[in-house]
């Protein structure tokens, strides 16, 4: 079992270039609005979100090793967040054709198996991935709300140890969350984000 999950790591980390080769945001820029569509069906945006002092945005999948063991974390940071201004969000980057368990009616399934308590979006185009950077699921950003436009507070990943919650020793979006909400600049404000390349579509 060992063998094949550590096979399984390597066939989902093995870097994937973007054909784009976007640098995307950094700390403190401001993010583009996006609208894309939730497994209900309905397209979601930031800006629908009236009363949010900002977002945790997760790129995520249903297929990455790495995704599935933190699911659970990103599913209690909506949890723990949401009703103190920070919803989460998360967004599901990769071609499904590289990738057929991250369809579109997968994703339906997994948010509903997992009871999912947030928007669980397809990038169907990938446009909104390369305006983030993002270049591993999970990866993870927070933006905040600065006036109508949001600016991006962190970027990476959510703590140090992807295998096993109670193990890991720095809490990255909880500590930069407690500088948020504490009216701080976040103290650890970028850390590499920990997971499987992203499955770009092909540019042939």
């Amino acid at each position: 079992m060992k063998i094949l999950f550590g096979l399984l790591i390597v066939l989902f980390t093995t870097p994937l270039m973007n054909p784009d080769n976007t640098t995307g945001y950094e700390v403190g820029d401001y993010v583009d609005d996006f609208s894309l569509k939730n497994v209900d069906g309905k397209m979601v945006s930031m800006a629908e979100y009236k009363e949010a002092e900002g977002f945790i945005i997760s790129f995520t999948c249903n297929t990455c090793p790495y995704s599935v063991m933190y699911e659970q974390r990103i599913i209690d940071l909506d949890k723990k967040y949401a009703s103190k201004g920070y919803p989460l969000i998360a967004i599901n980057p990769n071609d499904p054709k590289k990738n057929p368990g991250d369809s579109f009616d997968k994703m339906v399934e997994r948010a509903s198996d997992k009871n999912y308590p947030f928007p669980y979006l397809i990038d169907e185009s990938q446009e909104v991935t390369r305006n983030f950077g993002a270049t591993n699921t999970p990866h993870m950003f927070i933006v905040q709300n600065d006036g109508g436009k949001y600016r991006v507070a962190y970027i990476g990943t959510i703590d140090n140890n992807p295998k096993a919650a109670d193990k890991a020793t720095k809490h990255f979006i909880d500590d930069a969350m407690d500088d948020i909400l504490s009216g701080k600049k976040v103290e650890v404000s970028k850390t590499k984000a920990v997971g499987c390349s992203i499955k770009w579509k092909s540019t042939s």
